[in-house]
């Protein structure tokens, strides 16, 4: 796989996931490679074949269409027939995908007070980046709780300023939040009986270790 940093692709990000250790597996990582070889392979014969087809493509599907010998003159006068019948393809997909989207451009739709929430919801959860610290702090406390709480009921949830680990995945049942965005100024915090903030500071995640106990506590009220 080869990738440009300054032109990351969207598919290319879905790969790159990939070698993250919380999802790493070699299987799955030598299987995406074979797949991507012979795509990009693949891709280069494709990009060859409508630029210029081959005699052996031409003759291929002209026996879709034409019942009698491919001569070569037949061959030459179907060489640039297939030419432009690709050309004419990929403009009309162009030309469908532009329509659609201009449609969609000037196409006013009112939307309800709930479908307006729905929106501002999903405008704030795509400016939440889930950070590979806040997924290695996630599985620091998973090892901690995993001796008291299954740990299939050990979750997660990010927010814009913090992130939350929670028991069975519910607001309700908070474990932690941890403040990692900043360098500087990292913290854990536990909610008190009156869902008050106490906020502890980290150097970094490794100092997680030192609330071991204050985690099980908060974790055993769920249980």
């Amino acid at each position: 796989m080869e990738i440009n940093l300054t032109d990351l692709k969207d598919n290319q990000v879905e790969e790159l996931k990939k070698f993250h250790k919380a999802y790493f597996d070699a299987e799955k990582i030598f299987s995406s490679a074979n797949e991507l070889k012979f795509t990009g392979e693949l891709k280069t014969v494709l990009i060859k074949e409508f630029a210029n087809p081959s005699p052996e493509l031409v003759k291929l599907l002209a026996k879709q269409v034409y019942e009698g010998i491919i001569t070569p003159k037949l061959l030459e006068q179907f060489t640039g027939l297939v030419r432009r019948s690709i050309s004419n393809h990929i403009s009309d997909i162009f030309s469908d995908r532009l329509k659609t989207a201009l449609k969609a451009e000037n196409t006013e739709v009112t939307k309800t007070p709930e479908e307006n929430m729905l929106v501002e919801e999903e405008e704030k959860a795509s400016k939440i980046v889930t950070t590979p610290e806040e997924i290695e702090s996630f599985f620091i406390i998973k090892s901690i709780l995993r001796s008291i709480v299954p740990i299939e009921r050990i979750s997660y949830r990010d927010a814009q300023t913090y992130f939350s680990i929670l028991i069975d995945n519910k607001n309700t049942k908070p474990v932690c939040r941890l403040y990692l965005n900043s360098e500087t100024n990292k913290s854990i915090a536990f909610l008190d009986d009156n869902k008050k903030e106490i906020k502890h500071k980290i150097k970094s995640i490794d100092d997680i270790y030192s609330y071991s106990d204050q985690l099980v506590k908060a974790a055993e009220k769920f249980m």
